[in-house]
């Protein structure tokens, strides 16, 4: 079994526009000037709301109300749950992770659902989940809640 772990925050790559994103905010001048405003995980969390759609009615609808959103001086997307729901219901079932998991930054929580979400596959996914609870019931990740000093 591989030791990668999330990356830190520091080591972040520069966010990736999808190309239909990418067209639709130069289509509209607030949207695009909102979106250079925002922070990398602000635009990663729009990005990864829009990736999540299932169906390209869907997406394009995300699409659409991205630009409306930034345009209106919204800055992050609306209903968007950053914690994914099977690591959520891992973590209510795991109460010393839980407890780590609320001590996190929201940088840290963002790296690790990050690395998660990159898995290839279903199994992948549920591999690290699996991993990233274990690391957290035994402290590995300490959050500036959690931490001794």
């Amino acid at each position: 079994m591989g030791s990668k772990k999330p990356k830190p925050a520091s080591e972040a790559v520069e966010t990736r526009v999808p190309e239909d994103l990418a067209d639709a905010l130069a289509a509209a001048p607030a949207a695009v000037a909102a979106w250079h405003s925002l922070t990398p995980i602000a635009q990663r969390d729009f990005i990864s709301w829009i990736n999540e759609a299932k169906q390209a009615t869907t997406r394009q609808r995300r699409i659409e109300r991205c630009c409306e959103n930034l345009a209106a001086g919204k800055r992050r997307p609306c209903c968007y749950a950053v914690v994914p729901m099977d690591l959520y219901k891992a973590l209510g079932s795991n109460p010393a992770a839980k407890a780590t998991w609320g001590g996190l930054d929201s940088a840290e929580r963002r790296d690790i659902t990050d690395w998660i979400e990159q898995a290839e596959d279903r199994e992948a996914r549920k591999e690290r989940i699996g991993r990233v609870c274990a690391m957290l019931a035994d402290g590995e990740f300490r959050g500036p809640k959690s931490s001794n000093g």
